[in-house]
């Protein structure tokens, strides 16, 4: 991972799964028995402590998996603390949707009661814990927005006041998590949109919308994770081959370059080609590493180059007009005189465009894919074979 380029692990919940209504031989990491334990399957506590220590040493960061919302049915916290959780119709009771509705398809766990102070006193406690012990670096929070945000305004303060992490929230439809907690969230409307581009049924301009909504529907200071492949994408909805086809390449590229957090999916870096079962046991069939080199230049770029570091810590992004802006997208980012600009066939067919620039953008660029020097003029015309792409570097 350090070779590839990565700079941050996160690893899926570590804990014990529950066996009451488990799903498959193995279950779901996200039915939480214990807070405080280690899976076995795993190792031990010790074993997490090394894990983090030996990233650390080689500049990692580590991130665990939390799941605040639920717990397994045979949960340590059911158990000891059955005032923890929701009662429904006077019973417990599977996770409950934002609109108040039971999810009758989460059959595996129980759902937590945040109206209750002691439960969220106990939630954060449970979280200090792993920031104290084993010196992670932060969460990515499961299904944050089914928890009361007045929780994470609470629970924000007493993280950092062990250590100032990292917090991911896998929530795209609450801006107040950027107010409140949450570092980043989840960009699943550009995995939708890049999606539907790559199966046609949308074009180049959906980006132009995607991204004015984005800007105006959060604080300027956001951060959104992209990735075409993670943990659900691909065990319930299918293979990045599956998924985004022959375009799954440029989204990749788009993905590392536009304006949010990149995510490389464990196998990504492998050409992952497995629908990986999520309740049992599935290792991925390691091959040759055939999308290593693709993903180190894309890593070595963001490290290089601050033009296209995340949000605000990067440049803004400048649109390029073209003549094919129906499937062609192009874009500038500028940071401290670095600069990338990025042009994409968004479409199946063969184009032929000419790009307008802007005359503080001309000159010599690296191809980040080629051999050769580009030399950047006023009015450029590109032969772009379907679903090409170019990034230009001036350093």
């Amino acid at each position: 991972m350090k070779e590839l380029g990565i700079d941050i692990l996160w690893l899926m919940p570590i804990h014990p799964i529950g066996r009451e209504k488990r799903k498959g031989k193995l279950g779901s990491p996200y039915s939480v028995q214990d807070y405080y334990a280690v899976n076995p399957d795993f190792g031990n506590i010790d074993d997490l402590k090394a894990l983090v220590n030996e990233a650390h040493t080689l500049g990692l960061k580590v991130i665990l998996d939390w799941v605040p919302n639920h717990t397994s049915w045979d949960a340590e916290w059911k158990k000891n603390h059955p005032e923890y959780y929701t009662r429904y119709k006077g019973d417990f009771t599977v996770p409950i949707n934002e609109h108040g509705e039971p999810i009758t398809d989460w059959s595996d766990v129980c759902d937590l009661d945040y109206s209750n102070p002691a439960t969220c006193r106990a939630m954060i406690e449970a979280m200090q814990f792993w920031l104290k012990t084993c010196d992670t670096d932060g969460f990515r929070v499961d299904m944050a927005g089914l928890v009361p945000d007045e929780f994470w305004q609470e629970a924000r303060p007493a993280l950092d006041s062990v250590k100032q992490g990292f917090m991911l929230s896998e929530w795209q439809d609450e801006p107040k998590h950027f107010r409140s907690c949450f570092n980043a969230n989840y960009g699943w409307k550009w995995k939708d949109v890049t999606k539907d581009i790559g199966a046609g049924k949308q074009d180049a301009h959906s980006l132009d919308t995607l991204l004015e909504y984005l800007d105006d529907f959060y604080p300027e200071w956001y951060y959104q994770l992209y990735f075409t492949q993670n943990h659900d994408e691909n065990s319930h909805n299918g293979t990045e081959v599956q998924l985004y086809g022959v375009s799954a390449e440029t989204f990749n590229v788009l993905m590392f370059t536009w304006q949010g957090i990149p995510m490389v999916y464990n196998g990504q870096e492998d050409g992952l080609s497995q629908k990986l079962n999520f309740y049992d046991k599935d290792p991925i069939r390691w091959k040759k590493y055939a999308k290593k080199e693709f993903f180190q230049k894309l890593c070595e770029l963001r490290h290089s180059n601050q033009a296209i570091w995340s949000g605000e810590h990067g440049g803004p992004l400048v649109k390029i007009p073209t003549d094919a802006d129906n499937f062609v997208y192009a874009f500038s980012r500028e940071k401290n005189g670095d600069r990338v600009i990025v042009v994409l066939n968004l479409s199946k067919q063969n184009r032929t465009t000419t790009l307008n620039l802007d005359n503080d953008m001309l000159g010599a660029y690296a191809n980040l894919f080629g051999a050769s020097t580009v030399q950047v003029t006023k009015e450029m015309t590109f032969n772009l074979k379907p679903w090409e792409y170019l990034v230009l570097t001036n350093k």
